[in-house]
């Protein structure tokens, strides 16, 4: 077959002969017409949107992203950020169902259930919460305890191991006094009722830093829901996620990437329950709050 070129005339002459008239002049001048604003201003977010997604582990939605992007300084829509997201491909990470990971030891003493459910906490360090998850790597299987904050959901402490007994949660609480302090008196951390909750050497490492063990019901996730709850984003953000490297190969893979995860989480992750702020700004407000609390009492 010969080679052939269509031209803009032959063009419009086969759709006028479809019955849709087309004038010449009119394709000229549309293609000479200047770009709407609301292309230019698509030209300027599109890439803005795009690194802020990138930024974030890739798990935005829109609602997260447009917060984002107005923290930033873009003064942009909640739809906007959906019609350009759906443009440029992007979409957020979906949760899959929890699996459990520890396992109940029938023949430990088990501590009281101080929390009953409430998650609450009027200031940081009167409630932490704690679980274990794990990660199947070519290796073998990587565990993650974190120890997080029910005030700001700080992560606290973690520990990422190739083994799921006692010392990895002792090295996460190790971590957690390091960063919280090593007398914290009416604390409570709350777990469900695995073995490694139940050991003496757990509850006498809390002991030392004034801390009381709590336990949930056995069998029942709803007994230490927020902890799951950091379980669960943990795997779809980081282990299932978009921005992953790829089949997770050493458990000192998982090790890297959760510390890089966890910096973000505690210091540029927008959490809905703190008002779209990270745990680092919210803690700091509650902080400054005190300050000046503290400074008025002082001068009255």
């Amino acid at each position: 077959m010969d080679d052939f070129t269509l031209t803009v005339e032959s063009i419009c002459t086969v759709l006028a002969g479809a019955g849709v008239k087309v004038a010449v002049s009119t394709y000229y001048a549309f293609k000479a017409r200047p770009a709407s604003a609301r292309a230019q201003a698509d030209a300027v977010l599109r890439p803005a949107l795009r690194r802020l997604w990138e930024d974030n582990y890739r798990v935005y939605g829109a609602r997260k992203l447009w917060k984002a992007a107005r923290r930033a300084g873009h003064d942009i829509g909640r739809d906007q950020v959906a019609r350009l997201m759906r443009a440029e491909g992007m979409q957020g990470a979906t949760r899959t169902k929890r699996v459990r990971t520890t396992r109940p030891d029938p023949l430990s003493a088990r501590h009281p259930d101080l929390v009953k459910r409430d998650f609450t906490a009027t200031g940081p360090n009167q409630l932490w919460v704690t679980d274990l998850t794990y990660v199947p790597t070519f290796a073998g299987m990587a565990y993650t305890c974190f120890i997080i904050d029910a005030f700001s959901r700080m992560i606290v402490g973690w520990r990422v191991a190739g083994h799921m007994r006692t010392q990895m949660v002792l090295d996460a609480i190790e971590m957690a006094r390091w960063s919280r302090g090593t007398r914290l008196s009416g604390l409570r951390c709350h777990s469900d009722a695995g073995a490694q909750f139940t050991s003496l050497r757990y509850g006498e490492r809390l002991a030392e830093i004034g801390a009381t063990p709590s336990i949930g019901t056995v069998g029942d996730s709803y007994d230490n829901a927020l902890a799951e709850t950091v379980n669960g984003y943990y795997k779809a953000e980081l282990i299932r996620g978009p921005a992953r490297p790829g089949p997770w190969r050493t458990v000192e893979d998982v090790e890297l990437a959760t510390l890089g995860w966890v910096h973000w989480h505690n210091n540029q992750r927008l959490h809905s329950y703190l008002g779209d702020r990270p745990p680092v700004e919210y803690e700091g407000r509650f902080y400054a709050t005190q300050q000046g609390y503290d400074a008025l009492v002082e001068i009255t």
